[in-house]
């Protein structure tokens, strides 16, 4: 039987592999001669599949080097097919913790400057926290952003978060500077977790503990929220609770205790 000849979509494939091999990252990206000996295909052919996908966000093209380089939509392709991923594998550690407190339960992931919800799984109580599947909020002025920053370097945190980030903040807040972020980090680096008394809606309390990937970095945080008069009182047993609950989800994605490391940019 004759082979099928092959298809854009395959060789098109095989220079996204060539850019996302190791030469490429180590170099920052590859020229299109080099990239054609690679590929192992004329470079006339390649220079024109190359435009083609630089087009559609897949590759990009430097300037100054005018050499290629895995583009901005596959990172962002890639990030939203693994936040996927992640609220799957968490989904049964949320019910559990839902089971064990009664309350709302959240999984968070840091998108720009701001919190995500990615998945809830809700309380059976009447009246819970609103939902937030969706949702974003400003990292400082929560307990899940305070966790999701909270293995970044004090320089990154300094440079990430600027005055801009505190001003205008109601009288409820608790952190009002970078000064009051980076002792409430150390805070929840000692603990395990974070808290939030009334700080970001009124009558709401919560607690967020970190996620860790296989590398011990900080992915995402579950969050528990709840009316003060429910949790109020058992806030810190409850962040306990949630923190044990966070590792053994961590343990699921692949992290051993003594591999954390901490983020050197966001």
């Amino acid at each position: 039987m004759a082979s099928r000849p092959t298809s854009g979509l395959r060789r098109d494939a095989d220079l996204l592999e060539v850019l996302a091999g190791q030469e490429s990252r180590v170099q920052g990206g590859l020229g299109v001669t080099r990239i054609a000996e690679l590929a192992g295909r004329e470079k006339s052919q390649v220079s024109r599949a190359l435009a083609g996908l630089a087009e559609e966000g897949l590759v990009d093209r430097d300037p100054d080097t005018q050499a290629y380089r895995i583009g901005w939509r596959l990172y962002a392709l890639a990030a939203r097919t693994g936040e996927a991923r992640l609220a799957y594998v968490a989904a049964p550690f949320l019910r559990r913790l839902v089971a064990q407190l009664g309350e709302t339960v959240h999984l968070c992931v840091l998108r720009g400057r701001g919190v995500l919800t990615l998945r809830s799984e809700s309380s059976p109580h009447a009246f819970r926290s609103l939902g937030w599947e969706g949702v974003m909020v400003p990292a400082a002025q929560t307990s899940a952003g305070r966790v999701l920053v909270s293995d970044w370097e004090e320089r990154v945190l300094r440079a990430w978060f600027t005055d801009e980030e505190f001003a205008g903040l109601p009288p409820t807040q608790r952190i009002r500077g970078i000064e009051d972020l980076l002792k409430e980090i150390q805070a929840i680096r000692s603990c395990g977790y974070a808290t939030a008394d009334e700080e970001f809606e009124a009558g709401l309390v919560g607690v967020s503990a970190p996620v860790r990937d296989h590398c011990g970095r900080v992915i995402a945080a579950i969050n528990v929220g709840a009316p003060k008069g429910r949790m109020g009182r058992q806030l810190n047993a409850a962040g306990r609770i949630t923190a044990r609950c966070a590792a053994e989800l961590s343990r699921a994605l692949g992290f051993e205790s003594g591999a954390q490391g901490g983020a050197g940019a966001p």
